[in-house]
């Protein structure tokens, strides 16, 4: 099985960005102060998220058995194909003809899929029809309350 070139759309290098204004310094979850109201440079999410454009789609996530991991029902993954899936990582992985997103772990000499849903237990993927479709390298996702688009 092979990846396909989009999911949701390819991050190509051609792809229009519209640069947005970046804040020198990080946001405070507390009193702003007054001297910080000052703009550093531009920053385009897109150069941000994707290093590798050839090699990077995004797909939407659907469930929530990745929820401890910061991965939500409809939220947007930027998956880059040309990482290695190695363990540790949060893989887009088709088994057996379904995809999934689980994060790669090895125990001993097993391979498993792992949820961050502590609800869904791991999934064993030794001796099964398996193909990473990428590493998921970024999430982004509305808050609650957030107008939709």
């Amino acid at each position: 099985m092979s990846l396909p070139v989009s999911l949701l759309g390819r991050a190509d290098a051609a792809a229009p960005s519209c640069p947005l204004p970046l804040y020198s310094s990080a946001v405070r979850a507390g009193f702003p102060s007054p001297a910080d109201d000052h703009l550093d440079t531009d920053l385009d999410l897109h150069q941000y998220v994707v290093k590798r454009p050839a090699a990077t789609y995004f797909v939407r996530s659907e469930g929530d058995s990745m929820t401890g991991d910061g991965i939500h029902h409809g939220d947007l993954l930027v998956v880059d194909r040309s990482l290695d899936a190695v363990p540790g990582r949060i893989v887009v992985i088709c088994v057996d003809g379904e995809l999934t997103v689980k994060r790669l772990e090895r125990v001993g000499q097993r391979t498993y899929l792992k949820a961050s849903n502590p609800a869904y237990p791991p999934i064993p993927i030794d001796g099964r029809e398996s193909h990473v479709w990428g590493v998921v390298t970024h999430v982004l996702h509305s808050l609650p309350g957030a107008p939709l688009q």
